[in-house]
């Protein structure tokens, strides 16, 4: 698949950071009568189906962010949250076994995972930490909310420690002290399964990011979907309140 994009040509403008709501897996197994877990796992191939496009066709996206798992999702059923750790703790797996160049990144709060898989976050970090590939982050027990307030407790600390003043607050200091101080905001947010909605994902870094829906679920999503996301990026024109 693939709408064979020439990459090479100066008319299509790639974003440099597509953020990707990964909506839709559940839906889609209670589409098909299917269990949820099998939703999941088909969601979890969507995205190999992405970065291999992105590796294979040398498509210069920079950084991938995707919303795997929100602060809210652990109000799930327990066994739904369960299979979502089995998931996540497989994939990370894969990724330490079969180094395919990504640098990868677990965006969020990562102390209410099980120690296990918090450890194996930890190693994959660092073993993907040097490659030169796309960076993908995965943003679990995250929401954008709760990204901006631990922001605020780490600069009230330095303020109440004498580390620095309030006047010296800036919109470039909260943004070092985000989980993504060390990504460029994203240029596109995706949200696949019809929903036109952000849902909490980085309230503070997609201010001025465009938005693209999709009336699909993400299990579903394909390699010709991602392509239309660049062709649709490129038509825009981003002014950024001028």
């Amino acid at each position: 698949m693939g709408n064979n994009i020439n990459y090479n040509d100066k008319a299509i403008n790639v974003p440099n950071h597509i953020g990707i709501i990964m909506d839709g897996n559940r839906r889609w197994a209670k589409s098909k009568l299917l269990p949820i877990k099998l939703g999941h796992l088909e969601g979890v191939k969507a995205l190999k189906r992405v970065l291999k496009h992105i590796k294979s066709n040398n498509i210069p996206v920079k950084y991938l962010s995707v919303y795997a798992f929100s602060t809210e999702n652990w109000n799930r059923s327990e066994e739904e949250v369960s299979n979502l750790m089995e998931i996540f703790l497989k994939y990370i797996n894969e990724i330490i076994e079969d180094d395919e160049g990504l640098r990868v990144r677990i965006i969020g709060d990562k102390t209410a995972f099980p120690e296990e898989l918090i450890n194996k976050m930890n190693i994959m970090e660092e073993k993907t930490s040097k490659n030169d590939g796309s960076t993908l982050g995965v943003c679990l027990n995250y929401s954008g909310r709760s990204d901006i307030t631990q922001a605020v407790k780490n600069i009230a600390t330095k303020v109440k420690q004498g580390e620095i003043d309030i006047e010296d607050i800036t919109q470039n200091m909260i943004q070092n002290n985000l989980y993504t101080q060390d990504f460029p905001y994203p240029d596109i947010v995706v949200r696949t399964s019809g929903e036109q909605r952000i849902s909490d994902f980085m309230s503070w870094q997609i201010a001025y990011s465009e938005l693209y829906f999709i009336d699909k679920y993400w299990p579903d999503f394909n390699e010709d979907d991602f392509d239309n996301v660049i062709l649709e990026y490129s038509k825009r024109s981003r002014r950024f309140g001028k």
